[in-house]
């Protein structure tokens, strides 16, 4: 059974930090390129930041340069941090498995930026 399981989720103020989590279990974590999308309310799926296999890393421009992405193989684990946080960033984060035409979802974790 494959599982996605997010974390780290919360309430942060405006100019603060977070670090998600996506634990994934049930295949080989290390073929599968990893990504992080967000919902906020009435807006559609967004993709935000995206580690291939092979590591390399893009980003949403509206992230770029507070966000980082990463991946620990040996954890089947991949990482969002999340710095400088802005009240737009509130959404439900969602991580993504893909491989080729394979792909699974996690059930997403509540970020809410709020002072």
């Amino acid at each position: 059974q494959v599982q996605l399981v997010e974390s780290g989720g919360g309430l942060v103020q405006p100019g603060g930090s977070l670090r998600l989590s996506c634990t994934v279990s049930g295949i080989r974590f290390s073929i599968f390129d990893m990504t992080w999308y967000r919902q906020a309310p009435g807006k559609q799926r967004e993709m935000v930041a995206t580690v291939t296999s092979t590591d390399n890393t893009n980003y949403a421009d509206s992230v770029k340069g507070r966000f980082t992405i990463s991946r620990d193989n040996a954890k089947n684990t991949v990482y969002l941090q999340m710095n400088s946080l802005k009240p737009e960033d509130t959404a439900v984060y969602y991580c993504n498995a893909v491989f080729r035409r394979t792909d699974y979802w996690g059930q997403g974790t509540q970020v809410t930026v709020s002072s």
